[in-house]
């Protein structure tokens, strides 16, 4: 049973893999691999924000404000999440980005997960912090 238990801590980890802590990303055989979701614990300071657009999601995904200010954008709404607890889902087909408004950590769960979504010049492995 060993080899199917993984400990670790959050920001230790997510250090280690651009914040990433579950999905198809990591090696077959790791407990931490998945098909089915991703998972990330993202430690963002003040200003950072995604290098483009999120277009054509084929993923759901919920982000949660663990600490800070972190503004999502979406076509034609932007929602601020300013307290610890503060949550945000959006389905398929939803274009977003995002900016920290202050230092920020958040945790974000996304299905499924699927490679494709690395953008240029941009920290983000999957393209959508969240």
């Amino acid at each position: 049973m060993e080899e199917s238990v993984y400990v670790g801590n959050a920001g230790k980890d997510a250090a280690l893999d651009r914040g990433w802590l579950l999905g198809h990303f990591k090696e077959h055989g790791d407990p931490r691999h998945s098909d089915a979701l991703e998972v990330k614990w993202g430690v963002h300071p003040r200003g950072e924000g995604r290098a483009q657009w999120v277009k054509g999601e084929v993923r759901t995904a919920l982000l949660v404000l663990i600490t800070g200010r972190f503004r999502m954008e979406f076509p034609g709404r932007s929602v601020l999440l300013e307290e610890q607890g503060d949550y945000v889902v959006w389905g398929r087909g939803v274009d977003h980005s995002w900016v920290a408004e202050d230092e920020s950590v958040v945790l974000t769960v996304r299905w499924p997960s699927v490679p494709g979504y690395a953008v240029a010049h941009d920290d983000e492995r999957t393209g959508s912090e969240s």
